[in-house]
C-alpha cells in the first residue's frame, strides 16, 4: 500500500469560504463538524460514512440508489403522530395541528422541570440550552404572527431569542442580549403568552384569511423583488419551528442524561 504523508490541519476552522467545485481527496475527516453549511449537488463515492450524523435540510438524497428523504419522514410519522400538524390545510386541521405541537412541548417542559438543577441550562456541542429553545420559540411566533401576520407596532417580547445569524440585533428588537439570565419559569411564561396569542388567532381563521398576502418575510431585505409570504406559509413556519426545536431539545436532553 502506498504511504501518504497528510498535512496536519486537524482542528482547524474554515468559515465563510467558497469551495464549490472543490475536490476532496483521500482525506481525513473523521470528527469533523459541518455547520450551516451548503452542501447542494455533493457527490461522495467510495466514502466511510460510519457513526455519522446528518440534520438539517435533506431533499434529494440518495444512498446506494435509494433516496432517502421519504423514508425518513415516513418513520418520523410514524414514531411521532403531531407531525400531522405540519400538513395541515384547513383552518381546523390548524387548530388541532397547533393543539397537538403544544401538547407534546406541555409535556417536555414538565419533564425538564424534574430533571437535576441546571439541566436545562446546559449547552450541549454549541447548541441552545432547553431554556434557551424555548425563548426561541416566543420569537419565531413574534416575527411569523405578530409582525409579518398581525403587523403590530411592538410585536416582540422581549425575553424572545434571535438565530444565531441576528444574535448582536437585540438592541433592533427590543430583546434581552444572549447570555442574559433567564430562568426556564420566565421562558415558560412568555411562551403561555405567546401560545395563548396563536390560540386566539387561530380561533377566528377562515379560508380566505389563510390566503391573505402578508407581505415580505419579517427577516428579507423587503427590496421589490422579494416573494411575498401567504398566512398559511406564515403558519407553516411557526408549525415547523415548533416540531423542529421539540426535536432539537429532546436530543440533548437526552445526550445530556447519558453523559451524566
Amino acid at each position: 500500500m502506498v504511504d501518504i504523508e497528510f498535512e496536519d490541519r486537524r482542528g482547524s476552522r474554515f468559515q465563510h469560504q467558497d469551495l464549490r467545485g472543490a475536490q476532496f481527496v483521500r482525506d481525513r475527516m473523521g470528527g469533523a463538524e459541518f455547520r450551516d453549511v451548503g452542501l447542494q449537488g455533493v457527490r461522495m463515492r467510495g466514502v466511510e460514512l460510519t457513526d455519522a450524523e446528518i440534520d438539517g435540510e435533506i431533499d434529494g438524497l440518495t444512498i446506494w440508489g435509494v433516496e432517502v428523504a421519504p423514508l425518513l419522514v415516513a418513520e418520523l410519522d410514524r414514531r411521532h403522530p403531531e407531525r400531522a400538524a405540519l400538513r395541515a390545510r384547513t383552518p381546523d386541521e390548524l387548530r388541532a395541528g397547533y393543539e397537538a405541537l403544544v401538547a407534546v412541548w406541555d409535556t417536555t417542559i414538565a419533564r425538564a422541570r424534574t430533571l437535576p438543577p441546571g439541566t436545562v441550562d446546559v449547552s450541549v456541542d454549541g447548541e441552545w440550552s432547553f431554556t434557551e429553545t424555548v425563548r426561541h420559540l416566543v420569537l419565531a411566533t413574534d416575527a411569523w404572527l405578530n409582525l409579518a401576520i398581525l403587523r403590530r407596532e411592538q410585536p416582540f417580547h422581549p425575553l424572545g431569542l434571535l438565530f444565531w445569524q441576528a444574535q448582536g440585533l437585540e438592541d433592533r428588537y427590543g430583546l434581552v442580549p444572549l447570555g442574559t439570565p433567564v430562568t426556564l419559569d420566565e421562558a415558560v411564561g412568555a411562551r403561555a403568552d405567546r401560545v395563548a396569542q396563536v390560540r386566539a388567532y387561530l380561533a377566528g381563521l377562515t379560508d380566505d384569511e389563510l390566503e391573505r398576502d402578508a407581505g415580505h418575510d419579517p427577516w428579507g431585505d423587503g427590496g421589490a423583488d422579494e416573494p411575498t409570504v401567504t398566512v398559511r406559509q406564515c403558519l407553516g413556519v411557526i408549525f415547523e419551528e415548533e416540531w423542529q426545536h421539540h426535536r432539537y431539545a429532546t436530543r440533548d436532553l437526552a445526550t445530556i442524561a447519558t453523559r451524566a
